[in-house]
């Protein structure tokens, strides 16, 4: 339902000027009340923002923010494709205070009841405290400065630009400069939802997901999903144990498999048997599984091969098949030449219109028109729905004052510019002043295109800093570093500001007040700060090849944000032969393709591959798009067999796969820390190598 819509507007007359009948308008106020969300609640009191706050809230929020930091952390870590959670995070939410709320009824000692407001502050706390396993960039730019990623390369690899994690300057990094984003869009709020009625339309889907688990049959469909979550997350987490059994060894096991047979596995195309990426697969839109399938084949189907030929001609023959002057060279660089071209087109698109529509705004403002978002009737048209009135009345009931933003911006920028020199000697502080005179500017911009678009710039935004400052600082003073530093400030600041503003436009559409959304946006950013840090530690600590190309945890972003910086810092001597010319066709080709999509239109564009999810599989392969593929084709056949049920289903069944297999990391890290070793190495050869084993067993 489009909330900027007014459906309870009573017209009193039809088109052809006759006045309606009175049985006509009793109709249309009963259709108009059942379109209307709010009075489904109307007879619940709403607490205050203060009894919003449990700690049973916070307590189900930790716990949950582990859950999902392990799974986000394990996706950075092997492919960097991260599906949206918050269909799991809202419903394990419920599932467990409701579940808990029931007992205490039970037992005669419930206080205070279970309220969709209180499940908005549990679903923001998990996504701020999980977020961070992503914005901290463990398996980008904050892996990327490590020794075990700059070793695959020779250039810039100096103790200059290397910085090993530690628990200690990564929890430090991490506070000090996570907060900022957060107090630079505390001021816009009522602009961005009440004036511009931006859409933001993840924040949207979740309003209308915690909703719905607060009527009576919401609330029956979510027990029955919660059961279906369950099912899946006991045979995920059981899958990856006994998978465990056979890896006892470099390239053992089930994901190691070679479906296909030996020259395909060779290139990467083999099913790995991985119920993450199954599950990721049926929550990813197909076309973004199919563009990286045609990812997949365009590279190591057809172009890979055909470079490996030129070996001793574009390339020494005796060069290492990990080095960036070889092979992975040609990987890596068109990878990111790709990236950035796709990067590039979506920063000047989604930027132009930020732009067009804040012009647009103020033009228009006196005529009280809004943003060309869509369909929409202006105030002037229109009064506002009764959604919409007691939604705005208490969305401006608990103010946040300006200068608790303006106070907290300044003095957590004062202490990061102090801070951060310590922690990364190359970063000088005027660096960091000229980042955060333009960070709001960024930051407002990525929240306002997140809300047109739901597309989220802070990547782009981050790449941008690594080019800047990273040149600025020069190869010779730490360049390389100061700029994966620089992308981490700026990555950092424009995520959690476009993450508050989905937050408040979710508390907008459930009466959850802002204050206890940016409280609680708070306090699982103080969570994240600590969670994600310690648990990338175990598995740092836990696989020794942590971020080795064809690991178990190969962390690709590491190695393209590293090259990205010596590309900024060094420029184009680091590349091999003909290289360069094939980045410049695949660097236009990405924003050609996207310029082609948006021409063509909605319904044309959805057959055209998405160049940045074709990137991907580029330096990695295609054997976890295999099992994203297959994800697809059950979700597919599923929906074609019953879509209600698929539909009801699908997210539930997809988030169990994808936790119980995340939270199997867990053990099976502890186990390998504790030096317990898988019993059975299963490995796959040809006959020829077979016979070869024979004799040399039998002799």
């Amino acid at each position: 339902m489009d909330r900027s819509n007014s459906v309870n507007r009573r017209e009193g007359h039809t088109t052809n000027g006759t006045k309606k009948t009175q049985e006509e308008l009793l109709v249309q106020e009963e259709e108009q009340e059942v379109l209307s969300v709010e009075r489904i609640f109307e007879s619940k009191q709403v607490p205050s923002w203060q009894s919003q706050l449990t700690l049973r809230a916070f307590f189900v929020s930790l716990i949950l923010g582990i859950l999902f930091t392990f799974i986000v952390m394990k996706l950075n870590l092997t492919t960097g494709i991260i599906p949206s959670l918050n269909v799991s995070a809202g419903l394990l939410g419920f599932f467990f205070v409701k579940t808990w709320t029931k007992f205490l009824d039970k037992s005669g000692f419930l206080k205070q009841p279970f309220t969709r407001q209180e499940n908005t502050v549990i679903q923001t706390c998990v996504v701020a405290s999980s977020g961070i396993a992503f914005s901290g960039g463990f398996g980008s730019y904050l892996f990327g400065m490590s020794e075990a990623i700059a070793k695959q390369s020779t250039e810039a690899n100096a103790a200059d630009n290397v910085k090993n994690p530690s628990l200690g300057w990564m929890i430090t990094f991490l506070f000090v400069v996570s907060f900022l984003g957060l107090f630079s869009v505390v001021p816009l709020r009522k602009i961005m939802i009440i004036d511009f009625k931006l859409i933001y339309p993840s924040g949207t889907a979740t309003a209308h997901l915690i909703n719905s688990f607060h009527t009576p049959q919401g609330a029956k469909l979510a027990k029955k999903q919660v059961k279906a979550l369950g099912k899946f997350f006991t045979f995920s987490f059981l899958w990856g144990f006994f998978q465990w059994f056979f890896t006892g060894g470099d390239n053992c096991g089930f994901g190691s498999f070679p479906t296909f047979g030996l020259k395909a596995f060779e290139n990467r195309f083999y099913f790995d048997f991985s119920a993450t990426y199954v599950g990721v697969g049926m929550i990813c839109p197909y076309l973004i599984n199919v563009s990286l399938l045609v990812g997949g084949i365009l590279s190591w189907g057809i172009m890979w091969p055909l470079i490996e030929d030129r070996k001793g001609h574009w390339y020494p023959a005796d060069q290492s098949p990990s080095s960036l002057h070889g092979i992975q060279g040609y990987r890596v660089f068109i990878a990111i030449a790709m990236i950035l071209g796709d990067g590039l087109y979506n920063f000047i698109k989604v930027l132009g219109r930020t732009l067009y529509g804040i012009y647009c705004q103020f033009r228009e403002k006196k005529t009280g028109s809004v943003l060309p978002v869509g369909a929409r009737a202006s105030p002037a048209e229109a009064s506002l729905s009764y959604d919409d009135q007691i939604r705005t009345e208490l969305f401006l009931k608990d103010q946040i004052p300006t200068w608790v933003a303006i106070v907290g911006y300044v003095s957590i920028a004062i202490i990061s510019t102090i801070t951060l020199p310590h922690i990364f000697h190359q970063l000088n502080w005027y660096y960091i002043v000229v980042i955060y005179i333009f960070a709001p500017v960024l930051a407002f911009c990525n929240a306002y295109g997140c809300g047109l678009t739901d597309w989220s710039l802070a990547s782009t935004y981050g790449k941008l800093a690594i080019f800047t400052i990273g040149a600025w600082a020069g190869a010779s003073h730490g360049g390389v570093l100061a700029g994966l530093a620089a992308c981490g400030v700026m990555m950092n600041i424009a995520t959690t500001a476009s993450d508050l503003t989905q937050d408040f436009k979710t508390g907008y559409m459930t009466l959850a007040s802002p204050r206890s959304m940016f409280i609680s946006q708070i306090i699982g950013t103080a969570m994240g700060c600590v969670i994600s840090p310690c648990v990338f530690w175990l598995f740092y600590k836990a696989f020794h090849d942590l971020g080795v190309p064809g690991s178990e945890y190969p962390a690709p972003y590491a190695l393209v944000y590293r090259n990205m910086s010596i590309l900024g810092v060094e420029g184009f001597s680091a590349l091999p032969k003909n290289c360069l010319t094939l980045c410049y066709i695949f660097f236009i080709g990405a924003i050609a393709i996207n310029a082609l999509r948006d021409a063509l239109g909605k319904n044309k564009a959805k057959y055209i591959p998405l160049p940045m999810a074709m990137a991907i599989p580029f330096y990695l392969g295609s054997y976890f798009v295999i099992d994203m593929c297959l994800g697809s084709l059950i979700l597919f056949i599923w929906t074609k067999i019953n879509k209600a049920k698929a539909d009801a289903f699908g997210p539930a069944v997809a988030s169990g796969l994808i936790c119980g297999d995340g939270i199997w990391t867990l053990p099976s890290s502890i186990l390998t820390l504790s030096g317990v070793n898988p019993p059975i190495c299963m490995k796959f050869l040809s006959r020829k190598d077979n016979i070869r084993v024979d004799k040399l067993m039998k002799h």
